[in-house]
């Protein structure tokens, strides 16, 4: 999500903390409370009894669909538009020979965005429409998620480390 700040927001570097907080936390209860009617209500819960911000707490509600809290900065449009599509990319990533993104591009997400099967958790309307609202084109957007999470690829396991060890 930082590096979201960078092209989306104003690029400063409390920006940048804040979008990055965000990304980091937006599914901090989904282990816990998976379902439809708890995530990510409960999270948002402890947020706000915590003392967070809105501005976080109301991201973190924009970033479900079902919640009816509509995107409306910046920060809001690019936590959704980025949300499933990390995921998805990390799903592609572990299918490589060497499970590393370095094998992953635009191409090779789309081709499996085809495929109903693969990821099937994951909503790929979800995708299209969060780089609609973001005003990009699909395939940049999927290309600049891919260089966007290759700087912490190792932190994810996501270096080729997996495939050397397997």
């Amino acid at each position: 999500m930082s590096a979201c700040s960078k092209k989306w927001g104003n690029g400063s570097a409390e920006d940048e903390e804040l979008w990055g907080i965000v990304g980091l936390i937006h599914d901090f209860d989904y282990e816990r409370w998976p379902s439809l009617e708890d995530h990510p209500y409960r999270g948002n819960e402890i947020l706000k009894e915590r003392g967070w911000p809105e501005v976080v707490t109301r991201a973190i509600m924009s970033h479900a669909e079902y919640t009816g809290v509509t995107r409306d900065t910046p920060m809001e449009k690019a936590l959704f538009a980025c949300d499933e599509l990390a995921g998805f990319i990390t799903a592609v990533a572990l299918i490589k020979p060497g499970k590393s993104l370095t094998e992953v591009d635009a191409k090779s997400v789309r081709k499996r965005m085809k495929d109903k099967a693969f990821a099937r958790k994951v909503n790929r309307d979800d995708i299209i429409q969060g780089a609609a609202a973001l005003g990009v084109d699909l395939d940049e957007h999927i290309a600049f998620c891919i260089e966007a999470m290759k700087p912490i690829a190792k932190e994810m396991g996501l270096d080729g480390s997996a495939a050397k060890t397997a």
